[in-house]
């Protein structure tokens, strides 16, 4: 990754769907030199996919929460891997501190949302569990 990557990267984190002719432009190279480099991107993995990004508003019905996880010994893989195989769970990051593990919950009731926490909750290797719920974004 060079510059010129990074700040493909930081145009197409800011608008996804710019064209390749207005990438070219704004970063004052050809159309085939963001497409190529998106490409490459792509195929080696550092870009995963594109996104919508929708006002935090437009889903207030949602039940978003963040919780964080304490592992019992060196099961952390293991955990991951039944975290990700969940729907609810959009995202796992892991951290250093008191806790090993934040997990970005989202569910579409509370009833979800409780049975979400009880699945993981039972996930062998979890140690405890402290949640949070997101109650507004700014």
């Amino acid at each position: 990754m060079d510059d010129l990557d990074r700040k493909l990267l930081a145009c197409l984190r800011a608008n996804a769907r710019e064209s390749a002719a207005s990438l070219a432009k704004a970063l004052k190279v050809s159309r085939g030199t963001v497409q190529n480099r998106i490409a490459r991107m792509q195929a080696e993995g550092v870009i995963q996919g594109f996104t919508v990004r929708t006002r935090p508003d437009m889903d207030a019905h949602r039940i978003r929460a963040i919780m964080t996880i304490a592992i019992e010994g060196e099961r952390s893989r293991a955990v991951i891997r039944a975290l990700q195989g969940l729907p609810e769970v959009t995202a796992v990051h892991t951290t250093n501190g008191r806790w090993d593990l934040v997990a970005e919950l989202d569910t579409g009731s509370l009833a979800e949302f409780s049975r979400t926490l009880d699945q993981i909750r039972t996930i062998d290797g979890i140690a405890s569990t402290e949640t949070s719920l997101l109650l507004a974004s700014v």
